[in-house]
């Protein structure tokens, strides 16, 4: 078990850390990009006296958003979305009084700098990696004066000295497991800072997630009232049209003989009670019973019950919270846990429920699963998704290849 966990840590940090690699590099190019900016800045500056620079001005700070704009585009990718303004006015003082161009041109000088020195430690640190990792594998074709580690500390002259230098290639993995994250996130944090829109655009934003939510709300409550739907369709009825059926045929059968109705009464009483289990497990489905005689909780052991790896819960929540977000964790969880079931091969599972400080409910199912879970691969986590952003919620899931795998939902709770 400890041998697995620790493999799965490893396995994760290495995919965090080529992740970080590929921001870095990305960051070196507009780092790249700015630098130019930055050149044309100060030319511009110069011409100004002549009267070019005035001219050119417009142009440099429209080449300066551009290069923004790649940098919105590359922090969008690898986490939250960075929207920017619209084009830079025509007019040169409109530009310059606008809040957004200053900033796009603090950013171009701070990451012309910042961002060039990071993306070249970081290439370094996985090319110095490569070399001295492989240089067993290949120092005997270099010039002798020329054999040594990347460091230059001292000249290799046999198979034994190549042996250290790829022991220092596993040095550079370890600089490499430690740095990279970290260099990643500081090379992105001035782009974070000052290319956003800014305190100003948060009540719009507010209002675009709160329309996409409630758009999503509508979509999950339509969805499942078509499952509620065909259910009753296509179990409940089928079961009641049946149970018609054999009544009318035992009164027929009454003036045969009293055998042949009593057969066909049995055959009706099976209908009808199975009939009576479909519509108690719709009902069910709509509002679990025990969340409503019990406590959320209790609702959770009974999941924990039913789960068939070993599934431990965690639950310290005082008092109750609104019906419809205990109902919203009650069914993540159910979800969670029958992906756990059918998907992850998992052993043990847990389930940790706490109510935060800041007046929300809190829920995270972690399996020791297979993991590599998607929302996309049809296994409910987008619908998971979808029912706790309504609620003003979030979702946060971490699944890499090897496991483990975590759900994490985080919902206001209501009162």
């Amino acid at each position: 078990m400890w041998q697995r966990n620790t493999r799965a840590r490893l396995t994760h940090r290495a995919h965090v850390t080529f992740d970080a690699l590929e921001h870095v590099v990305g960051g070196l190019g507009t780092s790249v990009l700015a630098l130019i900016a930055v050149l044309l800045v100060v030319v511009c500056a110069a011409l100004v006296p002549l009267g070019v620079g005035i001219v050119l001005a417009p142009l440099v700070l429209r080449f300066a958003h551009v290069v923004a704009e790649q940098e919105r585009t590359r922090l969008t990718r690898w986490g939250p979305d960075v929207i920017g303004p619209g084009p830079v006015p025509g007019s040169l003082v409109a530009a310059l009084r606008a809040r957004a161009v200053r900033r796009e041109l603090a950013w171009v000088a701070m990451h012309a700098v910042t961002g060039f020195a990071l993306g070249v430690v970081g290439l370094t640190l996985a090319l110095n990696t490569v070399r001295d990792g492989t240089f067993p594998l290949w120092w005997f074709l270099l010039p002798p004066a020329d054999a040594t580690a990347s460091l230059g500390l001292w000249q290799v002259r046999d198979v034994a000295g190549s042996l250290l230098v790829s022991l220092m290639g596993l040095g550079w993995v370890l600089a490499c497991l430690v740095l990279l994250p970290g260099m990643a996130r500081w090379q992105a944090l001035p782009g974070r800072r000052l290319l956003g829109l800014g305190p100003e655009a948060d009540l719009a934003m507010r209002v675009a997630h709160l329309t996409a939510t409630r758009a999503a709300a509508l979509d999950a409550h339509s969805a499942e009232l078509r499952r509620i739907e065909r259910s009753l369709h296509d179990g409940a009825q089928n079961r009641l049209v049946a149970v018609t059926v054999l009544v009318g045929a035992a009164r027929r059968a009454v003036r045969r003989g009293p055998e042949e109705a009593e057969e066909m009464l049995g055959r009706a009483q099976d209908a009808a009670e199975q009939a009576l289990r479909e519509l108690r497990a719709v009902v069910r489905g709509l509002m679990p019973p025990v969340l409503l005689e019990r406590s959320l909780p209790d609702a959770l052991a009974a999941l924990a019950a039913d789960c068939p790896a070993e599934c431990r819960i965690d639950a310290d929540l005082p008092g109750r919270c609104a019906a419809s977000v205990e109902a919203s964790v009650y069914f993540a969880v159910a979800e969670s846990l029958s992906n756990v079931a059918k998907h992850s091969g998992a052993r043990t599972a847990s389930v940790l429920l706490r109510r935060t400080e800041d007046d929300r409910l809190r829920v995270v199912v972690t399996d020791d699963g297979r993991g590599g879970a998607d929302e996309r691969g049809g296994s409910g986590l987008e619908g998971i998704r979808r029912r706790v952003e309504a609620h003003d919620g979030t979702f946060d899931l971490v699944s890499p290849v090897g496991g483990p795998t975590s759900v994490e939902v985080s919902l206001p709770c209501g009162l």
